[in-house]
């Protein structure tokens, strides 16, 4: 009896006794974590897109929470809102950037991309795109076959079987930038909604000097510079064979789009131009006269 005793005591004190060294061992390699993490977190939209540029919304919001400065971070889900209210937790300033929208820097339909190939192989962009130039005279188009529509996860974007273009519902994206990795040619780009959610850009990427780059596209870019010369603000560049239009100076006067020879540049979501009287008499008259 004596010996069960003794066994079952001494089990027990080598029991408390593990005891009390694990939980010392565990006080003194404890990772403290900050609380705020969970509240930011709590904030944040759960979408786990890697938008923020994070692999998901609990590593951003640690982010938040060890950053001094968070002017650069922003969740694009979230929006403005949700950076106010991380931010009122951890008594830091906002970042100010501006909301933007996924735009295609293409407009290669059918009709003005015409096929001289056909492409049978894997359904990937990547995969076409390392193959072969493209099933278009322009290499620098969009392939057709969808990935970025595929890497949203959001549903802001189809394939218009018309066009053989991805088509961006504004309403549903939310600046994730999935689509934007996920394209090979690197034709999708985010850029800021501006007012009312106007928008002016060059939809092309084609770099070819301007006779290759008309013959493979109708409405391809071809650096003639009327543009640029027309932009009072200085918010046009030609670089490359290729114009680009600056989002931040552009002041939206929209007198760049009517120069423009192959209607490159497009013009997202403005109401249709007021004629002037002047212009309705002339052309009235000049009906006129040739009656």
């Amino acid at each position: 009896m004596n010996i069960v005793l003794i066994t079952i005591l001494s089990l027990a004190f080598l029991g408390v006794l593990a005891g009390l060294i694990l939980y010392f061992v565990a006080q003194k390699f404890k990772v403290f974590e900050d609380p705020r993490i969970d509240q930011v977190e709590a904030e944040l939209p759960a979408a786990n897109c890697g938008g923020c540029g994070f692999p998901g919304c609990r590593a951003f919001a640690e982010a938040m929470v060890k950053a001094d400065d968070i002017s650069e971070l922003n969740c694009p889900v979230g929006g403005a809102e949700t950076m106010k209210a991380a931010a009122a937790i951890l008594g830091k300033t906002p970042s100010a950037a501006p909301n933007t929208v996924a735009v295609l820097k293409c407009n290669g339909t059918c009709e003005n991309r015409p096929r001289i190939t056909k492409y049978d192989g894997a359904t990937s962009c990547t995969i076409a795109s390392s193959l072969f130039g493209g099933e278009t005279g322009c290499s620098y188009g969009c392939v057709g076959l969808g990935e970025c529509v595929d890497a949203c996860k959001f549903g802001a974007m189809y394939m218009d079987k018309e066009t053989g273009l991805p088509v961006i519902i504004e309403d549903k994206c939310i600046s994730c930038g999935a689509c934007v990795k996920a394209c090979p040619k690197n034709i999708i780009e985010l850029r800021k909604q501006g007012p009312k959610n106007r928008r002016i850009y060059v939809a092309c990427a084609n770099k070819d000097k301007g006779a290759p780059a008309k013959k493979a596209c109708a409405t391809a870019c071809i650096a003639c510079c009327k543009c640029m010369n027309e932009c009072s603000f200085g918010a046009i560049i030609v670089d490359k064979n290729l114009a680009a239009i600056d989002p931040v100076k552009c002041k939206m006067c929209r007198k760049c789009a009517p120069v423009c020879p192959t209607n490159a540049i497009l013009e997202m979501n403005f109401p249709p131009k007021k004629i002037k009287v002047e212009e309705t008499l002339t052309q009235e008259t000049k009906e006129g006269d040739q009656k």
